[in-house]
């Protein structure tokens, strides 16, 4: 079919089926992939780090998204800033992708030279009329909540992170993440289109055969179940899981902790997001292996290990935080095929390796996870480009808010005028 024949975007996604997946050319096709990164990844908020990535004065850490550059620094008073990775000379990318530390930011090309405030410092061969204050670096939109760091390169970004920062800054307050350290990271190239890794993690339909680690502490009626057409056995599951969170809430909340869900998913709000405090099974301590913790020394200043688990999605990242880690998953779009997956496992600044922690029994939940849903996500993607595809119904008890991301993308786009 050429290019002339594709349905437009916007047509395609409106075509859908209440309560039905996207058609398949939606995971495909270059121009979609185009205008996904356009909108949902340079016209939004995103994730694109934590602080731990920028932990002293003079570090830096470079993020690529599409053909957008942004450097993230820390300066010298302490603070974080983001800034377009293009010189203001001829526009020589300054760094490539990756963490480094710099004494200033020094252009590889002619050597223009930016202190970390994003002043252009130095030059040579410009004349007696140039003016280097209208040559510092081009700031990106920053916004630190918690430990996250999320950037918008548009001019005008979403005033509704305000809603997130409002909401989620006093759920991280007592956990200190600003003061933590990365103790593992990893990256995973995943065979599908974005959107599948993000319904994918919208759903834990998947996650009793998917995820045999995960669920040793993940309850899966956490996830959004509904009773409505549940068999008998489910609906008693679904109704031990709420009398437990009933009495697990009460018990936080009587500490001061926030933990009723709070929702953000429809179509009108552009920083898309969902927090709530989750119950963790058996021990109720951490994400680990035999639900304990899997770090001595917890976050923040507390002494309290069944904390539960403070989880918060966006529109391309999750995030788990409990007593003694967090844990924080973001993607990147790379092609219509391709998203890295990025995760960080962070302890408190002062715990040490070998005596706090044991690195393989803080992440061989999530590592495993991670790669299961890589699995998933290839099959998933290939499935979609069979010619015999056609999207089924989502499930109405537990596939509820892919539903709702979905709305949630095709609103964007007709905000956006697709």
């Amino acid at each position: 079919m050429s290019e002339a024949q594709l349905k437009p975007l916007g047509e395609l996604v409106r075509s859908r089926e209440p309560g039905c997946g996207l058609p398949g050319e939606v995971f495909s096709r270059q121009d979609v992939f185009d205008t996904d990164v356009d909108i949902f990844f340079q016209k939004h908020w995103i994730v694109v780090g934590v602080t731990a990535d920028v932990p002293e004065p003079g570090d830096v850490s470079v993020v690529d998204i599409g053909k957008a550059s942004v450097i993230i620094v820390r300066d010298d008073d302490e603070g974080i800033r983001a800034y377009r990775n293009v010189c203001r000379h001829r526009g020589a990318r300054l760094k490539e992708a990756g963490k480094s530390t710099v004494g200033m930011l020094v252009c590889p090309y002619h050597q223009w030279t930016y202190d970390l405030d994003g002043a252009l410092r130095h030059t040579k061969y410009m004349g007696k009329d140039f003016d280097a204050t209208c040559r510092n670096l081009l700031p990106v939109h920053l916004k630190v909540v918690g430990t996250h760091v999320f950037v918008c390169f548009a001019d005008e970004p979403p005033a509704d992170i305000a809603t997130l920062e409002e909401t989620m800054a006093p759920r991280f307050a007592p956990y200190g993440l600003q003061n933590t350290r990365i103790a593992f990271e990893s990256e995973i190239v995943e065979d599908g289109n974005w959107k599948l890794v993000m319904e994918n993690n919208r759903e834990c339909y998947h996650c009793e055969a998917g995820h045999p680690e995960l669920t040793m502490s993940f309850v899966a009626e956490s996830t959004g179940s509904s009773a409505d057409d549940m068999d008998e056995e489910s609906s008693q599951a679904l109704d031990a899981y709420n009398k437990l969170n009933a009495d697990c809430q009460k018990d936080w909340e009587s500490q001061g902790l926030l933990c009723t869900a709070v929702e953000a998913l429809s179509g009108d709000v552009a920083t898309h997001f969902r927090t709530q405090r989750l119950v963790i099974a058996g021990h109720g301590e951490s994400q680990t292996m035999d639900t304990k913790v899997a770090c001595q020394k917890l976050l923040g200043d507390s002494t309290r290990r069944d904390l539960g688990d403070t989880h918060m999605w966006t529109h391309n990242s999750w995030t788990h935080v409990m007593s003694d880690h967090a844990m924080i998953s973001w993607i990147i779009p790379l092609t219509p095929e391709k998203t890295l997956v990025r995760t960080k496992w962070l302890v408190h600044a002062d715990a040490v390796e070998g005596v706090d922690y044991d690195v393989k029994k803080l992440t061989e939940v999530w590592v495993a996870t991670n790669a299961q849903d890589a699995s998933l996500v290839a099959i998933n993607h290939r499935g979609a480009q069979d010619p015999g595809y056609i999207p089924g119904p989502y499930s109405p008890i537990t596939e509820t808010y892919v539903d709702q991301f979905v709305d949630w993308y095709g609103a964007r786009l007709k905000a956006h005028g697709v």
